[in-house]
């Protein structure tokens, strides 16, 4: 089978409901809904984040990122890191979570590579989408923080499958726009129970089609993804993606200009990111 008619049948299956998850990834979902009941004690939240060792750790590590700790001071509980950082926050942790555990059993080395640039490039775009949607688009923050986690979660899951079909990442990188990341993306997207406004935007970043300054969240994770100084291994997209043409991205904005905002911010999105790996 050639790479074309393995995304057609990966898409074709994730269109029917037909997708092939880990079971942590239901354990973790399960989860997810659960604290995003707006009745949930931040104590049961605690516990339930506690039972997740990877969740807690990367709960932890938020807390403790320039962001969320101003004072500086230590948080080591996760109950501490589940009241600094709020139940949306942990919304979008758990999204990452399932993001890591969709490709837990890629044991190829290649794909296993491909996996972990995906998961770094991700975690850049999240902290830098946080980052514009406070300073510049004023979009919700957690929201765009959410949305850059999960918006390259159906690449994730074609890396996971990829084993099954030999030469599958081989060929033109756009093949895989053309006949896959739409497609397959929407499918998992849609699996996951990821709101209409930010499907909306991860289909805005697809299609390709911004404004600057940005406006909506599409256009924040657009830029953040244009941003990001580690690309997708899957396509590096036209534009303002590679670090030389991404380096001339500036524009004025209120009292700063792009280039001026990242700067001041640095160490809050290294740290954000870090949080995030």
């Amino acid at each position: 089978m050639d790479r074309l008619d393995a995304f057609k049948k990966i898409a074709a299956q994730a269109h029917r409901g037909e997708l092939s998850f880990p079971t942590s990834v239901d354990a973790t979902l399960k989860l997810q809904r659960a604290l995003g009941d707006p009745d949930l004690h931040a104590d049961t939240a605690a516990r339930l984040v506690q039972a997740e060792p990877l969740l807690a750790a990367k709960t932890v590590a938020m807390a403790n990122s320039v962001t969320y700790n101003r004072s500086g001071k230590p948080i080591t509980t996760v109950r501490a890191a589940v009241q600094l950082v709020g139940f949306r926050v942990l919304n979008a942790l758990a999204a990452a979570v399932i993001v890591r555990q969709l490709d837990s059993k890629i044991t190829d080395p290649a794909l296993r590579a491909k996996a972990d640039q995906l998961w770094k490039h991700s975690a850049h775009v999240a902290a830098l989408s946080q980052l514009i949607a406070k300073r510049i688009s004023k979009v919700d923050p957690e929201t765009a923080l959410f949305a850059g986690i999960i918006h390259e979660v159906g690449g994730f899951y074609m890396l996971s499958r990829a084993s099954e079909f030999p030469g599958m990442l081989d060929g033109d990188p756009d093949e895989w726009v053309e006949f896959g990341e739409s497609a397959i993306g929407r499918a998992v997207l849609k699996k996951l129970g990821v709101p209409a406004p930010v499907m909306e935007a991860i289909e805005a970043m697809w299609i390709g089609l911004r404004a600057l300054p940005p406006e909506t969240l599409g256009d924040t994770l657009m830029l953040a993804n244009d941003l990001s100084p580690l690309p997708s291994p899957l396509l590096v997209r036209a534009g303002a993606t590679t670090a030389q043409s991404a380096a001339t991205v500036d524009f004025v904005v209120g009292e700063g200009s792009l280039a001026e905002i990242l700067q001041e911010a640095k160490d809050e999105v290294a740290s954000l990111t870090a949080a995030l790996f």
